[in-house]
């Protein structure tokens, strides 16, 4: 497709109780919460000083029961077409292009690699402000660990425009290739993951912007969350923690030095 097209809203499916869940994140990054008022289900907004950064829903409420997962909708002009050219790319389309009555399109797809992710075609009204990268409250890193980076890489780029911007060799572990999107800082990673099994499964990791990590920590054990890389510094002046939220949901944490 032409042009950049970079992630637009991200989105938490609870293995169980909607409100717990936007409860835990509410304390944990400081979102404020409100009712979407969708008909037929509960689906809750989450963002800051009225940007909205993503929703939160329940897999009970489309007659699921999967573990709690977060995903990303990345933005398409034409959300049918880029399911088929998913699907023509080596990719899977696990939910067909439908529509958000006044909101827009979606489709949830998986690259070729088998790592889920979703589409979103806005409809023309629909065009809430959002934050900037590294404002508290948004996503601030994306990171991608999946089983070969750089044919990842080939295909996001050729779909989405995405660009690479610094490589780090991280010696036994390989190369860490960070990309830029539709802004001049770079905004997420990929790397391969180790034949050891040590990392888990593909998968992206969106990491939540704070202003304190090391502040954060006691919020999500008193929340019922667990931490499973404690807090540390990583290149480019950010630090960073990892987590699970206590319905079983991965998470990441990150604050920004100034």
């Amino acid at each position: 497709m032409a042009g950049k097209a970079g992630f637009v809203w991200y989105e938490l499916t609870a293995s169980g109780d909607v409100d717990a869940a936007a409860k835990f994140y509410g304390d944990v990054v400081g979102w404020d919460v409100r009712d979407a008022e969708m008909p037929g289900m509960k689906y809750l907004i989450f963002g800051k000083g009225g940007k909205d950064v993503g929703g939160i829903m329940s897999w009970k409420s489309i007659g699921m029961d999967n573990p709690s997962v977060w995903k990303a909708h990345i933005y398409t002009p034409d959300v049918d077409a880029e399911a088929e050219a998913v699907k023509r790319d080596g990719g899977t389309v696990h939910r067909p292009p439908q529509d958000i009555p006044n909101i827009g399109r979606f489709a949830v797809v998986s690259d070729p690699q088998g790592v889920e992710y979703m589409l979103f075609q806005p409809s023309r009204e629909y065009a809430p402000p959002r934050l900037a990268q590294n404002e508290v409250g948004n996503v601030g890193w994306h990171e991608l660990v999946t089983t070969d980076w750089e044919k990842a890489w080939d295909f996001y780029s050729k779909h989405y425009g995405w660009e690479k911007d610094f490589a780090m060799d991280m010696k036994e572990m390989g190369i860490y290739q960070t990309f830029r999107i539709d802004t001049d800082k770079y905004i997420g990673a990929m790397m391969t993951l180790p034949p050891d099994g040590s990392m888990g499964p593909a998968r992206w990791t969106y990491y939540f912007q704070v202003e304190d990590v090391d502040a954060a920590v006691p919020k999500i054990e008193a929340g019922g969350g667990k931490v499973t890389l404690p807090p540390m510094d990583v290149p480019g002046g950010s630090r960073i923690v990892q987590a699970i939220d206590p319905q079983g949901g991965a998470f990441a944490l990150v604050s920004t030095k100034s």
